[in-house]
């Protein structure tokens, strides 16, 4: 999927669902819901949705199907005086009909669904979030994960029972999700942001049948050297090559220009810019207010009383600015906003990363001759070739570009003559 219509050039977005490797059925979901006008966009942004089912026969399909129809019609009904209140207004009420309709058939009995949802909007980005898929923003060479894992695993480290990464951590099984839409009939729903959404910025929206199979760093590095089209092919690419034990659907966007009408960026990052005229005047008063009381008396009482003047017009002055800079939910209709980011990440492509995907394509080719698979190897060889180049001088992130078209024109080829084999090539 491309650019939305002529009247907003503002984002490029690519979306894609793949069953992997060992499924029967895909159960995961996604839409992207692009404003289709101006006024729109003004009142409600862009909305994107991953849904990962779970469920017995159909359950998981239906449930993650209904999240992504549901959540953006009610969404855009919504009466909400906010943006963040419709959200998580749409979300509940969409568990709500997947709760019903899994009471009314016993083989849709406890059925439910993860959602992740990111809404765009002209002064900044807002997520709503249930379940284990995630949502990630990418500025610059930092990777953060703006949404909390609802799993058993992520529980327990944040209550302090166990320490992230050690080896009771890692003895958790990953898989097991402590809240999800459908189940019950009311659910809590996560709020994260608003953030200001800056040109540049890099959003991605997957199930865990891509984070259980690639690190975090290399999701980021690959997010950042590709366009959105690209990421999205190769990251279901190597997810698969890595066994593909589960659905991998992913939403991947880029901020590409202004959204608001006026010209203006999208909501700037106001904190990285000086404080307005303002804030300045109330700290020179405060300062100087803070001086002559210092100089009318030596009592140390009086200059503890100047101090303290001082400090309260800063911290007045900083609270507010701070305030209508980066306002919380709250500010806007009475949501209480989350805490992520949650976790952070170097995105910095490495010469061990691209030396990792040049291993890929070896493995490809090693499989291809073993099973006497036919590829027109000249094309790829010139990709690598052009990597290699890219890596001697230093354009670490033209090397990632080119050993990744390498990896997605040779699982073209084996796509085409071998269907599913691949399953058999993992690393």
């Amino acid at each position: 999927m491309s650019s939305p219509d002529s009247w907003n050039a503002s984002i490029h977005f690519s979306q894609e669902s793949d069953i992997g490797m060992r499924r029967a059925t895909n159960q995961d979901s996604a839409t992207s819901v692009i404003a289709d006008s101006e006024g729109r966009f003004q009142r409600r942004g862009h909305l994107f949705i991953v849904a990962d089912g779970m469920g017995a026969h159909a359950a998981g399909e239906l449930a993650s199907q209904m999240a992504v129809e549901r959540i953006p019609q009610h969404y855009l009904r919504s009466n909400a005086s906010t943006v963040a209140g419709s959200l998580r207004k749409a979300i509940r009420e969409a568990n709500r009909e997947i709760y019903l309709k899994g009471q009314s058939n016993p083989e849709f009995h406890n059925m439910g669904t993860t959602v992740s949802a990111l809404v765009l909007m002209p002064d900044g980005v807002v997520v709503g979030h249930v379940g284990d898929s995630r949502v990630y923003r990418l500025r610059g060479e930092v990777f953060e994960q703006l949404t909390f894992d609802h799993s058993l695993v992520w529980e327990m480290e944040a209550g302090g029972h166990v320490q992230p990464n050690s080896e009771l951590s890692r003895a958790i099984p990953k898989n097991v999700i402590t809240r999800s839409l459908g189940p019950n009939a009311e659910v809590t729903v996560d709020l994260e942001g608003p953030w200001p959404a800056l040109r540049g910025d890099r959003y991605l929206l997957c199930s865990d049948g891509l984070t259980g199979q690639l690190e975090d760093s290399e999701i980021g590095i690959l997010l950042g050297c590709l366009s959105p089209e690209k990421a999205t092919r190769v990251l279901i690419d190597l997810a698969n090559l890595r066994g593909g034990p589960d659905n991998i659907t992913i939403v991947a966007l880029e901020v590409q220009a202004d959204c608001n009408h006026s010209g203006a960026p999208i909501h700037a990052a106001r904190p990285h810019e000086s404080p307005p005229a303002w804030v300045w005047v109330l700290m020179g008063v405060a300062a100087l207010a803070a001086v002559m009381f210092a100089i009318s008396a030596l009592a140390a009482a009086t200059l503890a009383s100047a101090g303290v003047a001082l400090l309260a017009g800063l911290y007045a002055a900083w609270y507010r600015w701070v305030r209508s800079a980066k306002p919380g939910l709250d500010a806007t209709g009475g949501e209480s906003g989350g805490r992520g980011p949650y976790r952070r990440y170097s995105a910095k492509p490495t010469a061990e990363f691209i030396g990792r995907l040049a291993g890929t394509v070896q493995a490809l080719r090693d499989a291809a001759a073993e099973h006497g698979w036919q590829v027109p190897w000249d094309a790829i060889d010139r990709m690598q070739a052009k990597a290699e180049a890219a890596r001697r001088k230093q354009d670490l992130c033209g090397a990632v570009r080119w050993q990744s078209e390498a990896i997605i024109a040779t699982m073209q080829e084996l796509r085409h003559q071998r269907g599913s084999e691949e399953a058999a090539i993992e690393y």
